[in-house]
């Protein structure tokens, strides 16, 4: 089940109005679906929204957290003198 979306009213100049909605049109998107997208991005960009669970982002970010295991055996074993 997807979450409820919320509505805002935002504001805009005519030029940045008009400049959403030719790169909305490049991307083959709705003027609304557009500004979700920049505003998605700019917020994962700086971290303050995490991907939602059982996303590919939210996967990648899992695995990425997960300390990796880098031992193979005794690592530098070989490089140690008994003197």
């Amino acid at each position: 089940m997807m979450a409820a979306r919320k509505s805002i009213l935002l504001r805009l100049r005519p030029e940045a109005y008009e400049a959403l909605q030719r790169w909305a049109q490049d991307e083959f998107r709705s003027l609304n679906g557009q500004v979700e997208f920049i505003l998605d991005r700019a917020l994962r960009q700086e971290d303050r929204l995490r991907p939602a669970a059982g996303t590919p982002a939210a996967i990648d970010a899992a695995d990425e957290s997960e300390p990796a295991d880098h031992s193979e055996g005794a690592a530098g074993d070989d490089a140690r003198s008994d003197d």
